[in-house]
């Protein structure tokens, strides 16, 4: 299975030890399913972990190892960026799950208006919980 999992549930994983983005990432670390992610969403946890606000509340080392484990998974060099969001900064995510041919994109982003989507092509657009419950 083929997942992609937004930004936010990452850094979620980092900030709570105790909620489905947590359940999510230990749950990839043990092998149940591959990570699909690309240059592009590295660049961007390097970037937006840097903010002041996420810098206050998240372990720089543990952002790092985080990023160099997510090296060692499916990485796309490129993305063709063709997809429309609400969000133009969170297009990249529906780009990763079509050309990476996930199964699901996880994200807890409701103003991007990814979720209300439901899907893009062959992947289904869920929430952390929800992807607990079908997929883990």
């Amino acid at each position: 299975m083929r997942v992609v999992l937004d930004t936010n549930i990452l850094f979620s994983a980092l900030i709570s030890p105790h909620g489905a983005p947590d359940i999510i990432y230990r749950a990839w670390r043990s092998v149940r399913f591959e990570i699909v992610t690309s240059r592009y969403q590295l660049d961007e946890i390097r970037r937006a972990s840097r903010y002041p606000k996420l810098k206050a509340i998240l372990q720089p080392a543990r952002v790092g190892t985080m990023a160099n484990n997510l090296q060692r998974t499916v990485v796309l060099d490129c993305l063709d960026i063709q997809e429309e969001t609400n969000d133009p900064d969170d297009a990249f995510l529906l780009a990763m799950a079509r050309v990476g041919k996930a199964d699901y994109l996880v994200t807890g982003d409701r103003r991007a208006g990814l979720l209300q989507r439901e899907h893009i092509g062959r992947t289904r657009i869920v929430t952390p919980a929800v992807f607990c419950d079908e997929a883990l």
